[in-house]
């Protein structure tokens, strides 16, 4: 059954609020700086995205990783001349781009428009003095810029412009969407206050290419590529760094060779399992990075999980970061959110509203245990956006459809197979508002059969839960598993009794009193922390929760008592 988009509650939001289009123009929105706002598209940065947003997610990558390989980053001395530094950089080759950003001090990520000029610039560097500490001689792309004279240096009058690479506080946040003048536009607002930068997607990509200058030493035909988060267009700013290392491209330069009259191949080391050659590659590059790589920390390899991995903080970049072996699958996913967020620009504002808010009310957590992830989350924001009617994005099959020969990809034995193109994929024709999706979200989930059903984003429907976790969220790719299985019952009642109150709050709260009486509204009143006002109340919502579970167990009880006195009787 289609998901109702009407309904006397939404039907008077709508009329009480007079929201425009999901593409409307004109709403007041602040930027990080906090200064007024001023007049701008809903959709954040459409114009700027809009040659972006029309690439392929490989076209984008590639694009990335050779960016990546022309930059280098510096520690800059504290007294620091921009003009200068930029002046002296140039001498070695045309700076393409630049900026600033505070980690342990001011640094520059600076982009070359050649790969050449990184070599000339290794050539002028120093090694460091083993006056105190004796140094490993790996000359990487980290530099650390000194002022020779510093007392005859003049600093320049205007300082320089840093970069965030985290999000602005909650409480700060609130206060941005308190002066916004529709549920929307706060969402808008949140979305580009926590959505990754240009800057920092590019610092990520260094982060990755700066890893591969150590795989390349074993492998040289690998790359580092980053996935999750870094790529899907719904990374956090201040969120880890996944990536993994791709031995992809190791066997295409076999192609190009000349006929041959002899079957040639190279000699190797052969081992009884993938997963044990995972294991050993992993174990060398983890040493490799505590032992040589500068600014490489607290390595800890992880060899025995299900998915081999190994965990570092890389200091230079301020990532934390997480590298493993040849992550197919997990790429498929990446690039399925990636279609996915460019599709339609409510989909990633009513993602990262949803996660901020899950974030809040103690639903996520960045350490492991038995609550929703932000992964979770995001695949049931997914399916709902599937269910709407008519539907906001498409379901994985209807992908599937649309795809061509390039596009056929089967891994471990899964089809991971979607279009690419993204011109191939019919724009929706749904024309909701945000502020109406966000209450249906809440009402869809805050009244779904649980108990009964699962999330299957392949089919775009609810089907039958095919065993007893108390969410089930089919994984898009290998549908054997459960993307949600570490959620348990008082988890998912906690987020059904959440998303209620949320509703509850949208629907029935006055925005223009509230706007005098100068409370959070809106999506900002939905980021405080509900017990703090009303904690009787949200244990009366668990209470009922709990006891509708209670009471459907008896129903259930009783009924089979009932069947089993039939069939005596009847016997």
């Amino acid at each position: 059954m289609a998901l109702r988009t009407g309904g006397p509650a939404l039907a008077l939001l709508r009329g009480r609020l007079r929201l425009p289009g999901p593409g409307a123009r004109g709403h007041a929105r602040l930027g990080r700086s906090g200064a007024a706002a001023q007049p701008a598209a809903e959709e954040p940065r459409e114009d700027a995205e809009v040659s972006t947003r029309k690439k392929t997610f490989s076209e984008v990558q590639t694009e990335r990783l050779d960016q990546a390989e022309r930059t280098v980053l510096i520690k800059c001395p504290s007294k620091l001349n921009e003009k200068k530094l930029l002046q002296y950089l140039s001498s070695h080759g045309n700076v393409k781009s630049h900026f600033f950003f505070e980690n342990r001090g001011i640094n520059a990520l600076i982009e070359f428009s050649e790969k050449s000029s990184i070599a000339s610039l290794q050539d002028a560097v120093g090694i460091p003095s083993a006056s105190e500490h004796h140094v490993v001689p790996f000359k990487s792309r980290l530099f650390t810029f000194t002022l020779k004279n510093p007392v005859s240096q003049r600093i320049e009058d205007s300082p320089l412009h840093l970069s965030p690479q985290c999000h602005i506080p909650v409480k700060d946040l609130i206060e941005k969407l308190c002066l916004a003048d529709s549920i929307s536009s706060q969402m808008y607002i949140l979305l580009n206050e926590y959505q990754l930068t240009e800057e920092n997607i590019k610092l990520r990509f260094l982060a990755c290419s700066l890893v591969r200058d150590f795989a390349c030493a074993y492998f040289p035909d690998s790359t580092v590529k980053p996935f999750g988060s870094s790529v899907n267009t719904f990374g956090k700013l201040g969120s880890d760094v996944d990536m993994f290392l791709d031995f992809s491209d190791a066997g295409k330069h076999a192609t190009k060779l000349k006929k041959s009259p002899f079957e040639m191949e190279y000699q190797m080391k052969r081992l009884p399992s993938e997963r044990l050659a995972t294991q050993r590659i992993l174990s060398v590059i983890g040493d490799c990075l505590d032992n040589f790589g500068p600014g490489c920390v607290n390595v800890q390899k992880i060899l025995n999980a299900r998915c081999p991995l190994v965990k570092f903080s890389h200091q230079p970049t301020g990532f934390q970061c997480d590298l493993s072996v040849s992550n197919s699958i997990a790429i498929r996913s990446s690039e399925l959110l990636y279609i996915y967020g460019c599709l339609d620009s409510r989909v990633r504002a009513l993602v990262f509203t949803i996660r901020c808010w899950a974030r809040v009310h103690g639903l996520t957590n960045s350490a492991p245990g038995a609550w929703i992830t932000n992964f979770s989350l995001t695949m049931m924001v997914m399916f709902f956006l599937q269910r709407t009617s008519p539907p906001i994005i498409p379901t994985l099959d209807q992908l599937k459809e649309l795809a061509d020969e390039n596009d056929k990809h089967i891994i471990g034995g899964y089809d991971c197979s979607f279009v690419s193109d993204l011109r191939k994929i019919k724009p929706t024709k749904n024309k909701e508002t945000l502020d109406v999706l966000l209450v249906e979200f809440f009402e869809y989930f805050g009244n779904f059969d649980f108990r009964k059903n699962s999330i299957n984003l392949r089919k775009g429907k609810e089907v039958n839960k095919p065993e007893s976790s108390p969410l089930y969220i089919w994984n898009p790719f290998e549908q054997d598993l459960n993307i949600s299985k570490n959620v348990n019952q008082p988890q998912l009642e906690k987020f059904i009794a959440m998303a209620r109150e949320s509703a509850w709050i949208l629907q029935k709260e006055d925005k223009t009193q509230q706007m005098i009486d100068k409370e959070p509204w809106g999506l900002a009143a939905l980021l405080i922390p509900f017990g703090k006002s009303n904690s009787s109340k949200m244990k009366n919502r668990m209470k009922g929760i709990g006891s509708e579970t209670i009471r459907s167990l008896l129903d259930s009880l009783k009924l089979n008592n009932a069947n089993s006195q039939q069939k005596a009787v009847g016997k």
